[in-house]
């Protein structure tokens, strides 16, 4: 464990890189409340208050992971714990607080809302869990950023944890796997790795996407697979497209993702665009009348993700401001979230329009090998945009994009969904985009 001199020098390289990474309203509000509780090997422990912790673990955790690996370590990992956690008996190898697989606890199907859209990805899900290794396996369930995919794989794990007679799970999102993976290759320690991984009796994954390109993960991911599949093993996995549309992944990789039953994830409607505003506020005890959530979800149509920034936005607004959160005042941060009015498909000449205009820069920098930070920013929205609304292949983008290639498309659109899961201030902005460039309801 480390000392607490080092503990503290670790965090202000953390904090130095949390507030570059955000507007200060976000960093005073959500992350300078955060305080180092302990570095137990590679896991830093942070401890935030009881108001905070559950929004700053759904939205800010991959981007305290990364500074994590910024300022202390690149392999470094970690876990938010409450005020009252302490260290004592974590240095022998005890599991951690959040160690069950890895699994968020708040993530259930009691807490999943359900409509339309989602239903039969939900009883997919609920069955996979319910008969492990033998109602559908694997199970892939695949939908744009923020429909709930996430939330279905821990609610899994978690129903397993609860009823599945000591069954193990294992939770890990493909950049995880692919970071352990190159870990256990410099470190000589593949045992490890495939007992974490093979030795489990439920595999969750997450963003597949993730893995094009990463041939020596892929490869792998491969033989993981083909072990579990062959043992009974029940593995599920998300991904923002579905196996046929993962351009650029291994064919015999992408067969076995579509082996099983693949299931999609579309948008929300109104009662239930409401129904998870309703959840949310409730389970993290927030304040915000019901007239505030029926305005947010009559404008905020696409997502849950989107849905859940907007309502932060406004409650965050509303709190700065000394103020409290009103329909008024929705409808004024929110006035431009009409639903879409286009109805032929946008294209990539639009797209770079209204996000130039957006961003205030221009549409020659977008394309150009312009770095600057404001101008990578819109860059990197656009080209999300451009994935999201249009069916251009990553190849097609990188060509419309200034001829950039594929690995620089991919990049960019993880640093966009990332950016989306911790600024919902960008994420508001991404969405007024969205509808005003025609996408639907």
């Amino acid at each position: 464990m480390a000392a607490p001199e080092q503990l503290e020098l670790i965090w202000q390289r953390v904090r130095e890189h949390l507030r570059r990474e955000v507007p200060d309203f976000q960093f005073h509000l959500w992350l300078d409340p955060l305080e180092p509780a302990a570095v137990i090997d590679q896991t830093l422990f942070v401890r935030a208050p009881d108001h905070i912790r559950t929004w700053v673990r759904d939205r800010y955790l991959p981007l305290v992971h990364e500074a994590a690996q910024e300022g202390f370590t690149p392999g470094a990992l970690v876990e938010i714990v409450d005020g009252e956690w302490r260290a004592e008996g974590k240095e022998d190898g005890q599991p951690s607080p959040c160690a069950s697989g890895g699994l968020n606890p708040k993530y259930t199907f009691e807490e999943f809302v359900i409509g339309k859209a989602n239903r039969f990805a939900h009883g997919a899900a609920l069955a996979v869990a319910e008969l492990p290794g033998q109602a559908y396996n694997p199970l892939f369930i695949h939908g744009p950023p923020g429909l709930g995919k996430t939330h279905l794989l821990h609610a899994i794990g978690n129903f397993v944890l609860r009823h599945g007679s000591g069954l193990t799970v294992r939770y890990a999102t493909v950049e995880e796997f692919t970071s352990e993976f190159v870990g256990a290759i410099q470190a000589s320690a593949m045992r490890g790795f495939k007992a974490r991984f093979r030795g489990v009796d439920v595999l969750l994954l997450d963003d597949v996407q993730f893995l094009v390109e990463k041939l020596a993960t892929e490869e792998e991911l491969f033989h993981t697979f083909n072990d579990l599949r062959e043992s009974g093993r029940q593995l599920v996995m998300t991904s923002d497209r579905s196996p046929e549309d993962l351009h650029g992944l291994e064919k015999r990789l992408s067969d076995r993702f579509a082996s099983g039953l693949v299931v999609a994830l579309g948008t929300p409607d109104a009662l239930v665009r409401q129904a998870i505003l309703e959840n949310r506020v409730r389970l993290d005890a927030i304040d915000a009348p019901h007239g505030v959530l029926a305005e947010i979800a009559r404008h905020v149509t696409t997502s849950v993700r989107a849905l859940e920034a907007a309502l932060i936005q406004v409650v965050a607004y509303a709190s700065l401001r000394g103020e409290p959160a009103t329909p008024e005042l929705a409808r004024h941060l929110l006035d431009r979230l009409g639903p879409g009015r286009r109805r032929e498909p946008c294209g990539v000449a639009e797209i770079l329009t209204a996000t130039a205009s957006a961003f205030g820069v221009t549409q020659d920098s977008l394309l150009a090998r312009d770095r600057r930070p404001d101008v990578a920013r819109a860059r990197k929205v656009a080209i999300y945009l451009t994935r999201d609304l249009t069916t251009h292949s990553l190849p097609q983008i990188g060509r419309a994009f200034g001829n950039r290639d594929h690995s620089t498309v991919l990049s960019a659109l993880r640093s966009a969904e990332r950016a989306l899961t911790t600024d919902p201030e960008l994420a508001v902005t991404v969405e007024k985009l969205r509808q005003g460039l025609g996408d639907k309801p």
